[in-house]
């Protein structure tokens, strides 16, 4: 799967998800695409959230905090502008239709999070973009995934886009993930759909993404804060700071080098 420039059977691509880490202060959501690039990111990504198109008028407490994180339409373009002085891509997922629409002139690909992957509509208006997509699979069964994946691929026989490309990411929806619940052999199963894996990781510390990577994962992402303990929104503390994050990175690069390309020969280093 090709995303802009990069192949990802050629490198493991590496998403900061910034997501709503940024807490609603576009000064530091400028910040964070700096310091992922720093970190060794290939990608940053944010969530486009429309707040009474996502929670019920009765969630008070749930639609005050999305109003509080909320971006402006301007706030992307100009976002997406920062990604690439910084030499990073930038993706965001749209949470609503209108929002793909936003979001189309701005990014390489479509990001779907976990909580529409069942959203026939909102799938159809991201395939006929013809661009490719990274699809998350929490909250959902195997069969639930492929349905998922017929529904791109129906879409763009529809309108007629030869498969853009198709990555499916593990993930565990709970936040944190248990480290006993990541079931990172996930991975193996999800490849027997015939499309690109990955790994959304919501575990603690930055061990689950390598791992992954030794099991085929060829995305990872990893949700990215200046500090664990910036607020008490829940998300920065299973975010990995920059160093932590760099740390992930090289590590994630050590591994991809040491899979090598599975055919048994003789090595160099064996040679004499």
């Amino acid at each position: 799967m090709k995303i802009h420039n990069h192949d990802c059977n050629d490198a493991v691509f590496v998403i900061a998800e910034i997501g709503n880490n940024h807490e609603g202060d576009v000064v530091l959501a400028h910040d964070l695409i700096g310091l992922a690039a720093e970190s060794g990111a290939q990608a940053v990504k944010f969530q486009t959230i429309t707040p009474e198109a996502l929670v019920a008028p009765d969630q008070e407490a749930r639609l005050e905090t999305l109003r509080r994180f909320q971006l402006s339409e301007r706030d992307y373009v100009d976002l997406a502008q920062t990604a690439r002085q910084a030499g990073v891509m930038f993706l965001s997922s749209p949470f609503s239709m209108p929002a793909v629409d936003l979001l189309d002139p701005l990014v390489p690909a479509f990001k779907v999070a976990s909580g529409d992957n069942n959203y026939t509509p909102l799938l159809e208006k991201i395939a006929a973009t013809g661009k490719p997509v990274i699809l998350s699979t929490g909250l959902s069964s195997f069969s639930e995934v492929a349905a998922a994946i017929a529904v791109f691929e129906d879409e763009w026989s529809t309108v007629g886009v030869i498969d853009p490309g198709l990555g499916i990411l593990h993930c565990v929806s709970a936040y944190p993930t248990p480290s006993d619940q990541a079931n990172l052999r996930a991975l193996t199963t999800l490849a027997g759909l015939g499309k690109p894996v990955g790994y959304s990781d919501h575990t603690l510390g930055v061990d689950a993404a390598v791992a992954a990577v030794a099991l085929g994962a060829c995305v990872i992402e990893k949700h990215f804060t200046r500090s664990n303990t910036q607020s008490d929104f829940r998300d920065h503390a299973l975010s990995a700071e920059p160093t932590a994050f760099r740390e992930m990175v090289d590590r994630v690069r050590l591994v991809s080098a040491m899979l090598g390309d599975g055919r048994k020969v003789v090595m160099p280093a064996e040679e004499a």
